[in-house]
């Protein structure tokens, strides 16, 4: 994959099942009060050691707030050698309604 993919909540469930990790764009206060079960919250400060840990053969999701960011951040991490990336469409807002029983609350 040379470019990332642009794609719905339920088509990221289907990846998220076989395998595939979720990078949280969103500031760490968003992160915190809700996110995708089971993401990590991608930051500035720790985009060198997620780099450094991630499985750049697995699938990757990216997600922001409403699913404009992440599309620059999916192009990024596909530019860095990640192989296979995607933008989830609609953001984390989209998310909360569409895959409700998927999401962590503080």
């Amino acid at each position: 994959m040379s470019e990332f993919k642009c794609i719905d909540s339920n088509q990221a469930v289907a990846l998220m099942e076989q395998g595939a990790g979720v990078a949280d764009i969103r500031d760490a206060q968003s992160y915190a009060q809700a996110h995708i079960s089971g993401s990590v919250n991608l930051t500035n400060e720790n985009m060198h050691q997620f780099m450094h840990d991630a499985d750049m053969d697995n699938p990757l999701l990216v997600c922001c707030y409403h699913g404009i960011s992440s599309q620059n951040a999916a192009q990024f991490l596909i530019e860095q050698g990640f192989d296979e990336v995607y933008s989830i469409n609609g953001g984390f807002e989209a998310w909360r309604v569409e895959q409700p029983n998927l999401c962590e609350q503080s």
